[in-house]
């Protein structure tokens, strides 16, 4: 960074490859309860969920923006927390928030940006699925929507305490994604709206269909003390954060070991690739039933 927050724009030195632009919002009554997650954590979060867009096409982040629309009455010690949160994100991921703007507004609205970078030629983006290879995903699914169900006498379960952290504190798995991308991985994604949406997205960005194994999928332990369907929350629940991806078959055992040694994340074939016909999970279409802002 040559030129950082004062000035009328910040100026960086960029990198040799190829610059990653993403951006995410935050707004408050749609994608968060101001009185259920605290400033700190939210401040987190709206960093992790972008650094994961960059994880997702196997780049790095490097520089974020932070726009914020806030309530006249906004205490100026939240504020501070949410930033707090926000610095320490930047902190776990090795990037620095070199501007943003503020304005006032109705409700709480924060919109991060992040400019990353990514070698020429390694990306991954969601066009590169192949028939007859792997789906797979990284970690387990469920849990940050299961987070969300964790009622007041449970929170302070250990159980519960998990489940909360996995959705107020999500993982982007950026250094899994370059892992994957040098163990010959052809498409990836990042679960931000559930398995059953985002698998079609990608099918549709690589022109395939699928097949999906609905008792392979690796749903979350914690969530066996929730009554609900674990199922439903590893396919419908979104905001996981893990990595959806395509590899082909004789790459799979490689890249599972390197994983687990390298991070101790686990790596779990759920499916196959298939000529473009539909998204099936056990036989039957799959409803795309996740996240849809306009559905």
């Amino acid at each position: 960074m040559l030129v950082g927050i004062g000035d009328d724009a910040a100026m960086v030195e960029m990198g040799s490859g190829n610059l990653l632009l993403t951006t995410d919002m935050l707004v408050e009554g749609v994608h968060f309860d101001p009185s259920a997650i605290s400033p700190t954590d939210l401040g987190y979060k709206s960093i992790v969920v972008n650094v994961s867009d960059v994880a997702a096409v196997a780049g790095s982040p490097r520089y974020a923006t932070v726009g914020l629309a806030l309530p006249a009455e906004t205490p100026s010690g939240w504020v501070i927390d949410l930033y707090r949160g926000m610095v320490e994100a930047c902190g776990e991921y090795g990037l620095s928030i070199v501007g943003g703007d503020l304005s006032r507004s109705e409700r709480i609205v924060i919109s991060v940006t992040i400019a990353g970078e990514v070698p020429r030629g390694r990306a991954l983006t969601r066009s590169g699925a192949s028939p007859g290879e792997a789906v797979a995903v990284t970690g387990c699914l469920g849990a940050a929507s299961g987070g969300l169900k964790v009622g007041s006498k449970d929170a302070l379960s250990e159980w519960g305490r998990a489940l909360s952290e996995a959705h107020a504190r999500p993982v982007a798995r950026v250094g899994e994604a370059q892992i994957l991308a040098g163990s010959g991985a052809s498409a990836m994604m990042d679960l931000s709206d559930g398995l059953s949406t985002d698998l079609h997205r990608l099918c549709a960005a690589s022109g395939v269909g699928a097949t999906i194994d609905l008792a392979s999928l690796p749903i979350c332990d914690q969530l066996e003390h929730l009554d609900v369907d674990p199922v439903d929350l590893a396919l419908n629940g979104g905001e996981d954060y893990e990595l959806l991806v395509a590899i082909p078959r004789d790459a799979v055992e490689a890249a599972t070991a390197k994983l687990k040694e390298h991070f101790g994340v686990a790596f779990t074939v759920v499916g196959e690739f298939t000529e473009p016909i539909e998204v099936m999970a056990d036989g039957r279409p799959l409803t795309p039933k996740g996240w849809d802002h306009f559905g």
